[in-house]
């Protein structure tokens, strides 16, 4: 049993406040009652709000558009973290970044509290694509596509297992698929190759894809249909 106005901010789409507002304006029902107070006491499955019942219960589930310049990290002494570009209620559930994105690389990062799931997503085992957006020096070609394909031992021994990458016609471009998340991966890659990467971005990661909607730094919380795909991927459903 928890306390109204707190299940409604665990879902990541409303603060305290917003479940307040909520509730004032008979929006919150409990056992098919209209909730009065924000401090009454429920299961999170009894509540609807607008006749809708809560989809995720205690765990959180958001989409960010990371910005470069930020760590995806859940804390750090010197520089800002994901976490920091957050309000407040959602800085204190417990939600830290699934898999990494380099300071200086963008796009798709999904945050959770949902231990289980985030460890289905990044586990090897379950061979979870994550695409990427590569602007690189130097116009990626067939033979650089084969090596990704063939999988590469890079120059200090890291083994990377086959990949894919999809030039983009006109552009110093590609797209890059990987199966795994080693450090730097793409980039060395493609330095390797004697493209460096200028850019990255990733946009997507399973079945979850970048909502170009959001700008740098934005965030969302996923759809109910967005989490059973990923949990779908993560073989937990």
């Amino acid at each position: 049993m928890e306390r109204i106005d707190k299940l409604l901010a665990n879902t990541g789409r409303w603060s305290r406040k917003d479940a307040k507002e909520l509730i004032r304006a008979g929006r919150v029902t409990a056992g098919g009652r209209h909730v009065l107070r924000a401090e009454e006491k429920c299961e999170a499955d009894d509540i609807r709000v607008d006749g809708e019942p809560l989809t995720c219960g205690q765990n959180v589930y958001l989409m960010m558009n990371k910005p470069t310049g930020v760590l995806s990290a859940t804390e750090d002494s010197r520089q800002p973290t994901v976490l920091d570009l957050l309000p407040e209620h959602l800085r204190r559930v417990g939600l830290f970044p699934v898999g990494r994105l380099d300071k200086d690389t963008e796009g798709l990062l999904l945050l959770t509290n949902d231990g289980a799931l985030a460890h289905g997503l990044l586990s090897p085992k379950r061979h979870v694509d994550k695409v990427y957006l590569a602007r690189t020096e130097g116009v990626v070609d067939e033979a650089d596509v084969k090596a990704f394909a063939a999988g590469m031992t890079l120059g200090d021994g890291l083994v990377c297992q086959p990949a894919g990458l999809e030039p983009l016609p006109g552009e110093n471009a590609a797209l890059v698929t990987l199966r795994e998340g080693k450090f730097h991966q793409v980039k060395r890659m493609l330095a390797a190759r004697g493209k460096p990467v200028l850019a990255l971005r990733r946009l997507s990661m399973g079945p979850l894809k970048l909502d170009l909607s959001l700008r740098s730094g934005q965030w969302r919380p996923l759809e109910a249909s967005e989490i059973d795909d990923l949990c779908r991927a993560a073989g937990i459903l």
